[in-house]
């Protein structure tokens, strides 16, 4: 089975292959880091990451250490760890909602160091700061590649994958993924349930089961 992958992330595609998957790497979006000020991480009780793309981001702008770092899911969770910082607090459903109720309270002042198009739904539920870190902008492809499967590891891609091919069943890394690949006339067949890369195979490998058992 040929799986596309859209997403900016090369582990994706090796974890397929290793997993037997024909792999064909088409990715739909790139990642423009935004300039800013230093962020003074000690003004903050709370800094929240909702999203992988914003660590290194954040981290090249951070003076001084936050009260806490939260961490949207296991993907942002798992990227921190990576440069060395273990979250305080990684939320079970990993959406701005779900941050928002399980996030321990008192709140104190918050952050919300995102990408330039994030939700504010953090931003209206707890009054956090809001701090634009990046940017996705579409990558110029003329047509899609012919696959069996696309996966779909975020709303950016889900809007650039349903303007150039609607036909191709979709693997989504979360809700939110898959309410935008929806709205963008996307079949999502299946959805991760750990919301990271280790998710994103498993969904991979439940699609393509269902797949190979459809009667032809």
């Amino acid at each position: 089975m040929k799986v596309a992958v859209t997403g900016t992330d090369d582990r994706l595609a090796d974890r397929l292959r290793a997993a037997g998957f024909d792999v064909v790497e088409a990715p739909l979006i790139r990642i423009e880091e935004i300039d800013g000020p230093p962020i003074d991480g000690e003004r903050y009780d709370w800094i929240l990451v909702t999203s992988r793309n914003a660590v290194e981001p954040l981290l090249r702008r951070l003076s001084g250490r936050p009260g806490r770092i939260a961490a949207i899911g296991p993907g942002s969770a798992e990227e921190l760890s990576a440069h060395g910082i273990d979250p305080d607090f990684v939320a079970e459903r990993s959406t701005q909602e779900g941050l928002a109720e399980e996030l321990p309270a008192p709140h104190g002042r918050v952050l919300h160091a995102a990408a330039e198009d994030a939700r504010d739904v953090l931003v209206r539920e707890l009054g956090a700061e809001w701090v634009p870190l990046y940017r996705t902008t579409a990558v110029g492809l003329a047509s899609f590649p012919d696959a069996d499967l696309a996966t779909i590891a975020s709303a950016s891609a889900a809007r650039v994958l349903g303007g150039l091919r609607r036909d191709i069943p979709c693997v989504s890394i979360g809700p939110v993924t898959s309410a935008e690949a929806s709205d963008a006339g996307l079949e999502v067949v299946a959805e991760a349930e750990s919301h990271d890369l280790d998710g994103l195979v498993a969904a991979v490998k439940l699609a393509a089961s269902h797949a190979s058992s459809s009667p032809s």
